[in-house]
């Protein structure tokens, strides 16, 4: 029965790849301005067509036949299941660089879900999304320079740099001089990104739809819907220009006390459109990069704040979010500003790259936000359940929903103590964590389903800087909770104040005031009492 039931499987989805080939190609002929460019499409896209429809049914049919027959909850499911997930995730991440393009973003978000899609595929496609983009031909990067600007690279530059320093699923980045002696980071859209864009859209909609439909508790269309909406602004250069000039200005207006300490690199205009854009070239550690950062000077801690810092403001007070935050898009190096302190020491500044994929959070969903991580820094129950329940979670998965923005399990969530969020740095937590993943993946599966787009952002966003912070400190910091306890609490109180200006309300926001003062006064001594009765075991 399991068999033929594959059989019919592997037959639809040849049938539906069939019509997307003539769908797909035919309406990327008919839109591109390039007829030699289009023919190969033409000849491209059923080959990644049939690709796709291959992996599929072959991870279709490795799930149904592995797990035929074993009883729920068995070790022996358990482990074949562990087994079943790492060669879909192999399976996967051959498609997506066979593919390349739009299937090595796709990669990238999933590579970065944790706890929101079996671990097997995280590690995986974690260990090679960042590290093995494609590289265009420096032909091929001339050919973009010369269409955009009109001449070939050795025309507009003093000096380019024919090998690219770094390279995206988008684009990659050269070094270069301008004609007055600047030296420049020239980002150069990988070739025919716009024209495979559509179909592969269309395929990887194929993919995830055929999934689902035999697996309705395994349901990410609305990553599907999320790269629909957000890789045609990656692909145009000039919104990622305005997005870090807006970033930079949020900070300056909003964030000043913070403004000096957070940079992005100014963009060069008059050489940069939409799959072209010249920026300031940085010198920094990567955020990752313990060992250089202590180096210049800078202690990891210091980076570790900052970031939990900016961020905090980006998300609570901003409600203009960089949404992909990764290492690689993180860069320090010392203040310009600072002076070495008598030990040597220097203040950091975050620099931050790649402002392609920025969500904006209206005021209700960032106040709402905001309620719900004060809620959650200080474990108090009854606003997590109302601020989960107005963001979408429901009555039923609120507490589901906690766990994931926290990585902790309800009772962890709401322990009375002061480090209750804190994940310590050993097996027995991720194992703990990975268990409850594992667990709920239909109820995971459906509360992404409900809770809207932007806030699924976040949770990768959070994902992101989670990652970071660990890197940074090998752990999760008290600290980090907070910095975010502080700047989320002082969002609740501005947004009621703003939402009523009456004396009785500027009264309590007074009063709510020296409330989270008092209450931060107490975690920090308590943060203090910790740091010394780990120095005091130590010696």
């Amino acid at each position: 029965m399991a068999t033929r039931a594959l059989w019919r499987t592997g037959k639809k989805l040849a049938l539906v790849s069939t019509a997307l080939c003539v769908g797909g190609a035919g309406a990327t002929i008919a839109t591109s301005d390039d007829p030699a460019t289009a023919l190969k499409l033409f000849t491209a896209i059923p080959l990644r067509l049939v690709r796709d429809s291959i992996t599929a049914a072959s991870i279709v049919f490795d799930y149904e036949y592995s797990l035929w027959g074993l009883d729920e909850g068995s070790v022996e499911k358990s482990k074949v299941k562990h087994e079943v997930h790492l060669r879909s995730a192999r399976k996967l991440e051959e498609l997506c660089f066979r593919n390349g393009g739009i299937y090595i973003k796709l990669g990238q978000h999933v590579g970065q879900l944790d706890y929101l899609v079996p671990q097997e595929y995280v590690e995986t496609l974690r260990a090679s999304m960042l590290n093995r983009c494609p590289v265009s031909s420096y032909d091929q990067v001339c050919q973009v320079i010369k269409k955009e600007l009109g001449e070939s690279p050795d025309k507009i530059f003093s000096e380019f740099d024919p090998t690219p320093i770094a390279s995206a699923s988008l684009a990659q980045v050269h070094v270069a001089h301008t004609i007055d002696g600047q030296k420049v980071a020239v980002k150069v859209q990988h070739t025919h990104m716009t024209d495979t864009a559509a179909a592969d859209h269309a395929t990887v909609d194929m993919i995830v739809n055929t999934v689902h439909r035999f697996f309705p508790s395994f349901d990410y269309r609305w990553l599907v819907d999320e790269m629909r909406e957000s890789v045609p602004k990656e692909l145009d250069f000039l919104v990622e220009a305005q997005n870090s000039e807006k970033c930079l200005d949020n900070f300056r207006k909003q964030s000043p006390h913070i403004a000096d300490y957070v940079y992005a690199p100014k963009v060069y205009w008059n050489l940069s459109t939409s799959k072209l854009l010249t920026m300031e070239f940085m010198d920094g550690a990567h955020v990752n990069d313990v060992k250089t950062i202590q180096r210049l000077g800078i202690q990891p801690k210091e980076v570790a704040k900052l970031v939990s810092q900016a961020f905090a403001e980006m998300m609570f007070k901003h409600g203009f979010v960089h949404c992909d935050p990764h290492a690689a898009n993180l860069l320090v190096r010392p203040l310009p500003s600072s002076k070495r302190s008598i030990l040597g020491k220097r203040k950091p500044q975050l620099i931050i790259l790649d402002h392609g994929l920025y969500k904006e959070l209206d005021f209700h969903t960032r106040a709402n936000y905001a309620a719900l991580w004060k809620a959650l820094i200080f474990a108090d129950a009854t606003a997590i359940k109302e601020n989960c329940v107005k963001l979408g979670a429901g009555e039923d998965l609120y507490a589901l929903f906690a766990g994931i923005l926290t990585m902790r399990p309800w009772n962890k969530v709401v322990d009375p103590s002061v480090d209750h969020l804190v994940i310590k740095s050993n097996d027995g937590d991720r194992s703990e964590l990975q268990m409850y993943a594992s667990q709920y993946f239909p109820q995971i599966s459906e509360l992404l389903r409900r809770l809207p787009r932007v806030i699924l952002l976040m949770l990768k966003t959070n994902d992101c800087l989670r990652a970071v912070n660990s890197s940074l400190l090998q752990a999760s910091s008290l600290q980090t909770f907070l910095i975010i306890g502080k700047v989320s609490s002082e969002a609740v109180i501005e947004a009621k104040s703003l939402q009523n200006k009456s004396l009785l309300c500027w009264l309590n926001v007074f009063l709510d005031e020296i409330l989270l003062e008092v209450r931060l006064f107490g975690m920090q001594i308590a943060l203090w009492l910790l740091q010394l009765r780990k120095s005091l075991a130590w010696r």
